[in-house]
């Protein structure tokens, strides 16, 4: 489905030329002739409510694929906004809206209720670790995800306003509190320098565990979640360019510097075509979670905790490929899993929505498989 311009009647055909040159590549990438048989083009108006609501009448599920994979606060304003302002409506209409279902945050957020599952006991705390490997073409970003950054950090006190209209209650610690690292911090279990994560993986979990604890009754996991970024080198590139980067954002012209020169500001990282082909081939993910808890019969409001465990999740490139994967897979899941989802529709975080599906299961088949890579040990 493609956004007819409201104010261009050109937009259309050319919509549909786009679309259609989106439909050719995916046949050739399948080894089809082509798709057109088995995939429509539907075209409306995003600023019409009319248009939008004709082509809603037409599915069952939608999935919005507008804009890029965010880096900093797009899931969190989703998520959010959203819940704000339509949870009731959807509840009372039985419709389910599940925001965060890319690379943010289904990794991490079924990461952490994968790595309960497999603790034989009660799991209380667990930090997760992301690494991206390149291959020899390297890896870039589309500068859409760019743009998100600058102006979710612009946007920050909005955001925080957001929140206390929603008013969450305090997710309660249980067990030992997990223990806050530094902005910048060495990692012995790799050898490398890590830093925390900025995306918006840690406030997605945390919506999930307070769904998970309020509705369900079950034990809220407290969750850390951090990137593995390499070498002291790498950290000093990175210390300069935050610091620029965190200067700039502040002012309406610094961000419309940042902005207009992406490649510049982010050393070709972020550029205005996106990766190719082979970068994405050659660029893939790991997650990894380690998490501590009590073992069955040990009471967590007494004492350390007594058990870990490590889990993974990796999967292909993470914002091209992971991020599609994870849509689908979530989408056949509500389509298939319905007698598993909450009891009534609302706004939920991928967490919340799919605690009870078939979703991990159907990621492993699918490339971003989960695996436990040390058993519990006391």
């Amino acid at each position: 489905m493609a956004r007819e311009h409201p104010a261009a009647t050109k937009a259309a055909p050319q919509s549909r030329e786009k679309l259609q040159a989106v439909l050719e590549r995916a046949a050739e990438r399948l080894g089809k002739a082509a798709l057109g048989a088995e995939v429509g083009v539907l075209l409306c108006d995003v600023g019409d409510a009319a248009s939008l609501a004709a082509v809603a009448r037409q599915t069952r599920l939608v999935l919005n694929c507008v804009g890029p994979v965010a880096l900093l606060d797009e899931a969190r304003w989703f998520l959010e906004g959203m819940y704000l302002k339509y949870n009731e409506k959807a509840a009372e209409k039985g419709v389910y809206v599940i925001g965060s279902c890319g690379f943010d945050s289904i990794p991490a957020d079924m990461g952490v209720l994968y790595t309960r599952d497999k603790l034989k006991g009660t799991l209380t705390a667990v930090e997760s670790f992301l690494k991206v490997k390149s291959g020899p073409e390297g890896s870039c970003a589309h500068d859409g995800t760019w743009k998100s950054a600058v102006y979710g950090l612009a946007d920050q006190d909005n955001l925080r306003k957001l929140r206390k209209k929603i008013g969450y209650a305090p997710v309660p610690v249980v067990g030992a509190k997990l223990k806050s690292r530094g902005l910048v911090f060495y990692n012995q279990e790799f050898k490398e320098y890590s830093i925390r994560f900025m995306g918006s993986d840690g406030s997605v979990v945390k919506r999930s565990q307070c769904y998970l604890h309020t509705e369900l009754q079950e034990t809220p996991v407290q969750y850390g979640a951090y990137v593995n970024i390499g070498g002291l080198g790498s950290v000093i590139k990175l210390m300069f360019a935050g610091i620029l980067f965190l200067l700039l954002v502040k002012f309406s012209f610094g961000r419309k510097l940042l902005t207009k020169y992406p490649e510049f500001f982010s050393a070709g990282f972020f550029t205005k075509k996106g990766p190719t082909q082979k970068q994405m081939d050659g660029t893939s993910f790991t997650m990894t979670f380690f998490g501590e808890g009590y073992s069955e019969g040990q009471d967590p409001q007494y004492g350390k905790p007594n058990v870990k465990i490590c889990t993974e999740v990796k999967g292909p490139e993470p914002g091209y490929v992971a991020t599609p994967i994870a849509m689908v897979q979530a989408a056949v899941s509500l389509l298939e899993d319905a007698a598993c989802l909450p009891k009534r529709g609302g706004v939920y975080s991928p967490g919340a929505a799919f605690s009870k599906t078939k979703l991990i299961d159907r990621l492993s088949k699918r490339g971003v498989e989960f695996s436990v890579i040390s058993k519990p040990e006391l």
